[in-house]
């Protein structure tokens, strides 16, 4: 029998999906599952943008752009003026979601072998992006203790080596909530200069702020405009993730050119996900009031029931709609498949993602769970109360 190829064996599973099977199963047998494991908003999607699609007229729904439509590019450069990043069209790659944005990030300053550092514990799928480009992932240890804070450059200063060759940052951060700041982002851009390196900003959560803090991008840095690559995408700011649709965005023109030979390799982005996503942009900021309010009292929600739980802690995160939760557990990996397989509190359960799955070091985040707060606050609340009663009786509990 035909063997599959070392990179298909070595490519991750997804922490966030790989307990969907027990999800269904649990379904099946007559369980409601509180669906806390993935960032799917129910947040309703922007009404132009579903209108702009069912109003299509064209007769053929033909390529766009291997950079994606023009008057997307155009338009996305307003709209980054609107939060002082002043780019235009040419600097804006589309890609089908941020994801494969940063693929062609990867592919494109990037050798096999090559290193890219990130702090941990971070967004699942960077493992499986860095394994289909071949390169390695550095991780530096952040702390629940801090709040998921940036670790000190020293540790950055640790790993960095001939192979080095970007950091990339998560802000807000996917999985942990945090938002860094401007002086820590700073930081940033001193060892940026040192060494010569990129950086990699995936930014996708940049309107989910909360608390009266405001998002300080890594495009306002100052003299590192061609070093500097950000990845965007419509699908949580939109609550459009079906739509795949993001971007790749940099000053540095051979970059950019690199990029789009990639973009090329795949012919063009969706056309319908671009229509909406241009219609989109024409959202009313009152939406965004709105959301933003909304996430706040969710996020209020879960921090405060799980910190009323006996032996856990959740640090109140200042972004995105995620937040990372030490419980009194022993294996996360065990106790989210144990909830999906063995518990009920009148016939209902929580499926949550293992933080286990967002750390590149082996044995961290065993006993941390993500959970993200995309359910209305009336299921965030019972929800809360399942995981409470779980706890009460999981056999691997600690406390």
């Amino acid at each position: 029998m035909p063997k599959i190829s070392i990179k298909g064996r070595q490519m991750p599973e997804s922490p966030i999906r790989k307990l969907v099977p027990y999800a269904e199963a649990a379904k099946k047998r007559g369980m409601k599952v509180f669906h806390l494991n993935i960032g799917q908003p129910d947040i309703h999607t922007p009404e132009v943008a579903l209108q702009a699609v069912r109003n299509f007229d064209l007769k053929v729904v033909e390529y766009s752009h291997s950079a994606g439509m023009l008057s997307y590019r155009e338009k996305l450069a307003k709209y980054y003026e609107k939060h002082d990043i002043h780019i235009t069209a040419e600097e804006i790659i589309i890609g089908a979601g941020a994801s494969e944005a940063l693929l062609f990030a990867f592919q494109s300053i990037m050798d096999p072998g090559d290193e890219v550092i990130i702090p941990e514990p971070f967004y699942a799928n960077y493992n499986g992006f860095a394994t289909n480009a071949g390169i390695n992932v550095k991780p530096i240890f952040s702390s629940i203790e801090t709040g998921f804070a940036l670790p000190p450059i020293a540790d950055f200063e640790k790993v960095i080596g001939p192979k080095t060759k970007a950091i990339l940052v998560c802000n807000p951060n996917n999985p942990t909530g945090y938002l860094y700041n401007k002086e820590e982002l700073e930081t940033l851009r001193q060892l940026v200069i040192k060494h010569d390196l990129y950086l990699i900003a995936d930014e996708v959560y940049r309107e989910f702020c909360y608390d009266g803090y405001e998002h300080f991008s890594c495009m306002h840095l100052e003299g590192i405009d061609d070093n500097v690559i950000l990845i965007d995408s419509v699908s949580k700011r939109y609550s459009a993730c079906g739509m795949r649709v993001g971007c790749m965005i940099s000053k540095n023109k051979e970059v950019m050119a690199t990029a789009l030979k990639f973009a090329q390799a795949r012919l063009s982005p969706p056309t319908f996900g671009q229509v909406a996503a241009e219609a989109a942009i024409g959202t009313p900021d009152s939406y965004f009031v709105e959301v933003v309010e909304e996430y706040l009292n969710r996020r209020n929600t879960v921090v405060e029931a799980i910190n009323k739980i006996k032996g856990a802690y959740c640090p109140t995160p200042k972004g995105a709609f995620y937040v990372v939760a030490k419980l009194p557990i022993d294996d996360s990996d065990k106790f989210c498949r144990w909830l999906l397989e063995d518990f009920n509190f009148e016939g209902q359960t929580v499926m949550m993602a293992p933080a286990s799955g967002f750390y590149s070091t082996p044995g961290r985040g065993k006993d941390e769970v993500r959970i993200s707060y995309v359910l209305k606050v009336e299921d965030l609340k019972q929800s809360m109360k399942v995981l409470e009663e779980a706890l009460k009786v999981y056999p691997g509990k600690t406390v």
